[in-house]
This record gives C-alpha cells, sequence and structure tokens, in this order.
C-alpha cells in the first residue's frame, strides 16, 4: 500500500456507494480524515425500497441501512442538505455553498437525477418525481386524497411508481413513448407478457404518448397528451428515468461522456478524482464498451473498490453488468447482460416459449460466451446462468441445455 500519512478523503454522495466506500477507506485508513458531503438530510438509506414504501409493503422506518452513529462510529464528517457547486481539480478543493473543502482524494458518487419533461403545468401540486425518500414521503403525503394518476414513464422507474400506487387501490395510467414496458430491461416479447399482466390487474398502458401539459387550479387536475386526448387525473408522476447527477463536474478537466468516465480503478482522468455508483461509466462486461449500469450491487461494488484505491491499495474492478429481478403480480422476471444486440450478426439469440405456462426465456451468445439472458418465470436458475456472463465462462454444452427448465450447474462442470 502507497498512502501519505494525514490525508484528506471528500465524498460528494450519501448513495451506497459513498457508504462503502468510506467504510473500505476507514478500514485502511484509520487516521485519514473523511468528509461526506450530500443534498439529501437522512442517513444513509436503501434506495431501491422507496418503491415498496410507495406501495405500502415497507414502512419508510425501514429504509435507513446504517444506524443514527454511522458517522461517528467512523470519525466522518457529514455535510448534509448541500449540493457541491463546483470541483476544482487544479487546487484539489471542493465547493458548497461558498464554503472550499480540500482534498488528498476526492470520490465522486453523487448518483443520478430524475430526467425532467418538458410540459406546461409542471408547478402544480400533487406532480412529483420518484427519486428520493423525501419524494416518496410527499407522495405518500398526497395520497389520501388521489384517486386516479397518471405515470409519464415505462422504464424502472415509471413501472414502479404505477405498481406502487395500483397497489394502493388508486387508478392509474401509464403512458410510455416506446412500444412496451420496461423496454430498456427486456425485449419485446417479455416487454409483451409484461404488458399482459398488468393490464389483467388493471393498469392502463397507453403506449406511444406522452403528456404534453398538465391543468389544474391549485393541484394537477389532468393531463393533456400528445394524441389528443385529455385525462382527469389527481396525481401526476414523472418517472422517465434518471440522469447521471454530473452538472457540477469541469468537463475540460474531467473526462465525460454519458457518466463520468473512470477506469478499471474507479479513477478518473484526473489522477485522485474517482467516481464510483449511478453516476460513473465503466467497462461493461457483456458490452465490452464503457455504460452507465445503474444498480444497487454494483454501486456496492464499485464504492468498495473507490475506496481500496483512493486509501492506497491497488484494486482492479472487472466491469459491470446490467441486471434485474422483478416480481410483476405473479409473474417473476430476470434480465442480465446484453438481451437485445444493436447488430444481430456476430450473435447466436436462442429463445424458447410456453405461452400456457407464461414461461420465456431467451439467451445471447457471442462466439462461445453467454452475453445476455430473458427469464420470465421459472427463474431459479438464473444466478447460475448470470454468472456465467460475469465470469465469460466458455459454454461447451449444447446451447438448447440452457434453455431447459432442468438445466443445472452438474451439467456446466461435467461438460
Amino acid at each position: 500500500m502507497e498512502r501519505e500519512a494525514n490525508m484528506d478523503y471528500v465524498i460528494i454522495g450519501n448513495g451506497v456507494a459513498g457508504i462503502h466506500a468510506a467504510e473500505t477507506i476507514r478500514q485502511l485508513d484509520p487516521n485519514g480524515t473523511i468528509t461526506l458531503i450530500s443534498d439529501e438530510v437522512f442517513p444513509p438509506y436503501c434506495r431501491p425500497m422507496i418503491s415498496m414504501v410507495l406501495e405500502g409493503a415497507v414502512p419508510p422506518e425501514k429504509l435507513p441501512i446504517r444506524p443514527s452513529s454511522f458517522y461517528e462510529d467512523l470519525k466522518i464528517t457529514p455535510v448534509l442538505g448541500k449540493r457541491v457547486s463546483a470541483v476544482d481539480v487544479d487546487s484539489r478543493a471542493v465547493s458548497v455553498n461558498g464554503k472550499v473543502y480540500p482534498y488528498d482524494k476526492l470520490l465522486i458518487a453523487t448518483g443520478a437525477d430524475p430526467r425532467r419533461i418538458k410540459a406546461d403545468g409542471l408547478d402544480l401540486k400533487n406532480i412529483f418525481v420518484m427519486r428520493t425518500e423525501t419524494h416518496v414521503r410527499q407522495m405518500l403525503a398526497a395520497l389520501p386524497t388521489v384517486r386516479k394518476a397518471v405515470v409519464l414513464g415505462g422504464g424502472l422507474v415509471g413501472f414502479k411508481a404505477a405498481y406502487g400506487l395500483l397497489r394502493r387501490g388508486i387508478q392509474v395510467t401509464l403512458l410510455i413513448r416506446s412500444g412496451y414496458p420496461l423496454s430498456m430491461q427486456v425485449d419485446p416479447e417479455a416487454g409483451r407478457m409484461i404488458w399482459d399482466e398488468l393490464k389483467a390487474h388493471g393498469l392502463d398502458v397507453r403506449v406511444g404518448v406522452e403528456a404534453t401539459a398538465f391543468e389544474g387550479k391549485d393541484k394537477v387536475a389532468g393531463a393533456h397528451l400528445s394524441d389528443g386526448t385529455f385525462l382527469s387525473c389527481d396525481m401526476g408522476v414523472i418517472g422517465k428515468g434518471v440522469f447521471p447527477a454530473r452538472g457540477f463536474i469541469p468537463k475540460d478537466k474531467i473526462k465525460v461522456d454519458a457518466g463520468i468516465v473512470v477506469d478499471e480503478h474507479m479513477e478518473t482522468t484526473v489522477p485522485g478524482v474517482f467516481a464510483a455508483g449511478d453516476v460513473a461509466e465503466s467497462m461493461d462486461v457483456a458490452r465490452k464498451t464503457p455504460w452507465v449500469n445503474a444498480i444497487w450491487p454494483e454501486a456496492v461494488a464499485q464504492g468498495r473498490i473507490a475506496g481500496m484505491n483512493m486509501a492506497g491499495r491497488r484494486t482492479a474492478y472487472k466491469g459491470s453488468l446490467s441486471r434485474n429481478v422483478i416480481r410483476i403480480f405473479g409473474m417473476d422476471v430476470m434480465t442480465a447482460g446484453l438481451i437485445t444486440p444493436p447488430d444481430p450478426e456476430g450473435y447466436d439469440i436462442r429463445n424458447v416459449r410456453d405461452p400456457k405456462a407464461k414461461i420465456y426465456r431467451k439467451l445471447v451468445f457471442r462466439g462461445d460466451r453467454l452475453v445476455g439472458m430473458v427469464m420470465v418465470n421459472r427463474i431459479e436458475q438464473g444466478g447460475v446462468l448470470m454468472s456465467l456472463i460475469q465470469s465469460e465462462t466458455p459454454i461447451r454444452l449444447p446451447r438448447e441445455v440452457l434453455l431447459k427448465p432442468g438445466f443445472n450447474f452438474r451439467q456446466l462442470i461435467s461438460a
């Protein structure tokens, strides 16, 4: 390990990437100072669970993932409720509301901000985004007067908002610009199966349409749609996905693409400045190209790797892998890797369908490696398939075997 004495570490972001980096740094460097800056005021909490709070499956009190003594226990100086205004990489300092925090090593783990839309009437009450605990608490406070909701966006954010509200007994219309729900997570076949499941449980899904304006006196009362129709509603949710929170980054100094570009050590193009989590763009294992995989497990892994390297323990990150496991009423969906190749040339795509049992499986191969999978129901073998993608293990079995529900790991190692 190579580390100078009395290092000053600054971490921007109180999410899972930031806190795992802080814990890793403290394990390796008991004496360095750690300052953690966040625009949220809550202690570290489980962001993926906020949709479960919305639907009523989990109370807000279950969200925290660290005790209230977290900062004190790790000798961290928290700067909460503050948003970073600038990073000066030449003087190695972070500015927050006019106050400057110098650093020797900096981690940018700011996560992602909700994507905004262009529509009139967005300042009306009861129009929300759903990204933080504060957002969900605001939505919960409004629920007693809500009977009809319009949700914009068929990605994970929009889907989870619609699902949660539907479980609350609210009449929900989901507006999707693409042709089917979860188009960034699943392929068209799985998307149609998901659509059918949602409709069977009372969700009104409309594709190829979006809201152009909201109207109401004080609170939202309805939405004008791009197809010329009008929907009455007393809640609107903008769930058009997220975008890496990198607006304060000096792009002439730090390389930025969709996210902040990092190398295998989670270090940016500026030495001593690292990035991790939803704001970071690292190599994608399946795609073999830099990608932002904004998912919880990758944020944890990237935070730890960044923390190790910041504290002087040189450690490489193999790369990220997109994957999702979703339960939709009685349907289980699991996806991982590259599920829809941009160019089918060079890929071998195998699938099997059982419409009566509502089972669908799709595997994507590149050469002798599995690089993507989609599973709808009977997903118990998904962990094995995902590990094959992550480990880039050559596949020697006949590929049809991996599509069968009876496939197991023993067959794989004996091949």
